[in-house]
């Protein structure tokens, strides 16, 4: 019995060996036992993690980098160039006029004249006021416009996560952001001719170009900003906070106003800091529709000058190295500074708000 076992294995053995089919089977078997956990396929020609890619990568920062350098450089450098000009009044009077002399009063700006006065308090109201007149109207307009497209538009005709038909944002954006596109002297050019006269026929103002006027000239310009980037900050906010909002019971409304107004309110303030920042900065709007007064008053409805706009209508008819000019120079300074100062108190206050609302603070 063992002996036919044995020539039976051995049988067995030799025709396995001579089967070439249960050989390769067993052969490929091996080679896909072997190569587990490898992918069957070739290599990328140009794999995720390669050099090429990373040099691009690589490329792409620094060119990113020099870039905002450079545009940093180039304010530094303007802002340097602004002081070094108005810099010889602080340590000598020229044409009688020291650096103290923009801060003295009389509270006048009467730069020609038998004894010129460089009083710029004046001009500094009269930036604030108009600036403030048009924050006012601006905001609401276009916080109401955003949060509109945002929120309340028909379902039908709102862009959605769920893909929506064509939009009512798709028009309402582009058609307030052609006000952007509009130039500044074409906005003062209009109130001049046509808004003033419509406003002092309306209320029968005294002046017909003072700074509720130039303020409503100035709004045209500040509505666009402010409404599209509160429009994006409202539209980022994420979709899961409107479903449990209207999960607990609240309406439409509330919910925009509740949940997501206070969580774009970062974005919103940025918009409004923007907005602020260019309305303090125009210059054409008020050289042409603020009437040009140095008068110091608190009331909207008599002529105002801006610091911007005695630069621009000063600054090519005065002696070069004067008093004057050195005097224009100082006001671009402190226009520079309240302008900077404003920026960093509404990033300070945006970055605490962002830390408010996400828990960190």
């Amino acid at each position: 019995m063992k002996g036919n076992s044995r020539i039976g294995a051995e049988k067995g053995a030799g025709k396995m060996e001579s089967d070439p089919s249960r050989h390769t089977d067993s052969t490929a078997a091996d080679d896909l036992a072997g190569t587990e956990g490898q992918t069957p396929f070739p290599r990328p020609l140009f794999p995720p993690q390669s050099a090429v890619r990373n040099r691009i990568d690589r490329l792409g920062e620094l060119f990113i980098s020099a870039v905002a350098f450079v545009v940093i450089a180039i304010i530094f450098l303007i802002f340097v160039y602004v002081a070094r000009e108005a810099a010889p009044l602080a340590w000598r009077t020229i044409d009688g006029i020291s650096i103290w002399s923009p801060f003295q009063t009389p509270y006048t700006w009467q730069p020609v004249g038998g004894v010129p006065k460089f009083n710029i308090l004046p001009l500094i109201v009269g930036t604030l006021k108009v600036t403030l007149i048009a924050m006012l109207l601006a905001t609401p307009l276009a916080l109401a416009a955003a949060l509109y497209t945002a929120e309340f538009a028909p379902p039908s005709l709102r862009d959605t996560a769920e893909f929506a038909p064509p939009s009512l944002r798709e028009w309402i954006k582009p058609a307030v952001e052609v006000l952007a596109g509009i130039p500044s002297v074409v906005i003062g050019f209009f109130v001049l001719i046509v808004l003033a006269s419509w406003l002092q026929d309306a209320f029968g103002f005294q002046f017909r170009l003072n700074a509720l006027s130039a303020g409503i000239g100035l709004a045209f310009a500040v509505i666009p900003l402010i409404y599209t980037v509160s429009e994006d900050a409202l539209t980022s906010v994420p979709k899961l906070y409107r479903e449990a909002s209207l999960a607990l019971g609240a309406s439409k409304p509330q919910t925009a106003i509740r949940v997501v107004l206070p969580a774009a309110s970062p974005g919103i303030f940025a918009a409004l800091v923007l907005g602020f920042g260019r309305a303090i900065g125009e210059t054409m709007i008020v050289l042409l529709a603020s009437g040009n007064a140095s008068m110091l008053s608190l009331s909207p409805f008599v002529p105002v000058r801006t610091l911007s706009a005695t630069i621009a209508s000063e600054l090519g008819e005065v002696v070069f190295g004067g008093g004057h000019y050195r005097v224009l120079f100082l006001i671009g300074v402190v226009l520079f500074l309240i302008t900077s100062l404003l920026n960093s108190i509404g990033a300070r206050y945006n970055r605490r708000l962002r830390q408010r609302l996400s828990g960190t603070a």
